[in-house]
């Protein structure tokens, strides 16, 4: 037997499908149910009058069906295979029906094609060489159009700041999202976000003006940068590109990250929805090291996300930063030891004053950091019933407000006293992730 039908159900796309599968792998839901050395095939009533007509081979396992099914394999062909795995003296041996023969043919023609397509050393570099002239030329054409992108966003900058902030606070969405969408033409679609941002400010509370001039001013500052390129050192001139609009790519950790094996500790995470779908932040402290890395995943339309990181446990594993004047976005790129939670202490937990003073080095090293870990020791959180405002507040005196929400779990937790607590700083508002109290790491995730 080439596959068992646990094997055969490791295939199934989602745990319906499995279900499903499972159903039909049953003789009496089928007919024409046959297999000789290349393929299994059979026919199974579905809801419309025709059967569907189901196919596998077995030396790739590709399943062809034609029912109406996005899953790949479907239930049918889940079933066929578990028909196969489990009883195969019900499926006939012989030659194969037209509709199978044909289907067999077509693959072993492009098989065929492809292997005929195999070149020789000499033509595979003389192809690698090909495509990297078109890769350099097609980066030569985008660093053109990234050039003059950044000089138009000059002039708008200097344009918006010469005729004075007060003239924006009446301005329409338009005139935002006109900007944001030519600097999306031009390849450089960080700073379109950061456009983008801005046209929530004008007008939404009394400090408005501080703070669009304060993100107009870093705005005005990685444009600058961009064009005095060449003259940063590596990590910064790095960070200038990815924040511009260049992605950051796997070939970038390999070959230039940094690589740190600790045990990590798992401090907390959260969830941003998107326009397509949602972003994970999930933020690590190394026990020895102290370094800290945050984990950005992306998931599209409901799809879940690549790896499960548990909040509230420690690892031991290899972690590669991407290259950075302050390196801080990274990825797990090896586990290698027993999870096991969090006891305490957290590491690098300190006052609120030395964590600033922290953050106020990391800015002199990479101006446009935007969110920071912060692991406070011996803060009170507190409530202020008049306002509906929450803080924390350590043993000095110095408080940092919480982002909006209710925060009872974590006051019930601390009991009302010094507890330590991971958070996320943005220069604002602090949003908790995690807690320890009396040796018990509870992740805090979203207000409760």
């Amino acid at each position: 037997m080439p596959f068992t039908g646990e094997q055969a159900l490791a295939l199934a796309p989602d745990t319906a499908s499995a279900s499903a599968g499972r159903k039909l792998a049953n003789a009496r839901h089928w007919k024409s149910l046959g297999r000789n050395a290349e393929a299994l095939w059979g026919e199974c009533q579905g809801s419309g009058k025709d059967p569907y007509q189901v196919r596998v081979d077995l030396a790739s396992l590709s399943v062809k069906c034609s029912c109406p099914s996005h899953k790949f394999p479907c239930k049918h062909g889940l079933g066929l295979m578990l028909i196969f795995a489990g009883n195969p003296r019900d499926l006939a041996e012989g030659e194969p029906p037209p509709w199978v023969a044909d289907w067999l043919a077509k693959r072993h023609t492009r098989e065929e094609k492809q292997a005929a397509t195999t070149l020789s050393p000499e033509a595979v570099a003389a192809k690698e060489q090909t495509r990297e002239k078109g890769k350099a030329k097609r980066a030569e054409k985008r660093e053109k159009l990234v050039a003059q992108g950044i000089a138009n966003l000059n002039l708008w900058l200097d344009d918006l700041i010469r005729n004075g902030l007060a003239a924006v606070e009446t301005q329409p969405g338009s005139f935002w999202e006109s900007q944001a969408a030519r600097m999306t033409d031009s390849q450089i679609a960080g700073i379109a976000g950061r456009v983008r941002s801005m046209a929530t400010l004008p007008g939404s509370d009394a400090d408005w003006p501080d703070r669009l001039l304060g993100d107009l001013g870093r705005v005005t500052l990685l444009s600058r940068a961009y064009t005095r390129l060449e003259t940063l050192e590596l990590p910064l001139r790095e960070d200038v590109r990815h924040l511009v609009g260049w992605p950051l790519r796997t070939e970038d950790l390999e070959t230039q990250g940094e690589r740190v094996i600790d045990d990590w500790a798992y401090l907390g995470q959260w969830v941003e929805m998107q326009d397509r779908g949602q972003v994970q932040y999930t933020w690590l402290r190394g026990q020895s090291c102290g370094r800290t890395a945050l984990i950005v995943q992306f998931a599209l339309f409901n799809k879940p996300f690549a790896d499960l990181l548990m909040p509230g446990v420690c690892q031991r594993a290899e972690v590669g930063f991407w290259p950075s004047a302050h390196p801080q976005r990274a990825y797990v790129l090896a586990r290698q030891g027993d999870v096991r939670s969090i006891t305490g202490p957290i590491p690098g937990a300190c006052a609120i004053e030395p964590f600033l003073a922290s953050v106020a080095e990391s800015l002199a090293q990479q101006p446009w950091q935007e969110r920071f870990l912060a692991v406070l020791a011996q803060v009170t959180p507190q409530y202020d019933a008049a306002t509906g405002a929450w803080h924390a507040r350590d043993a000095q005196g110095a408080a940092l407000p919480l982002t909006p929400g209710d925060y009872w779990l974590l006051l019930a937790v601390s009991g009302g006293h010094p507890v330590d607590l991971a958070g996320e700083w943005d220069g604002e508002q602090l949003r908790p992730l995690g807690t320890l109290a009396e040796g018990i790491y509870y992740p805090l995730g979203e207000a409760e």
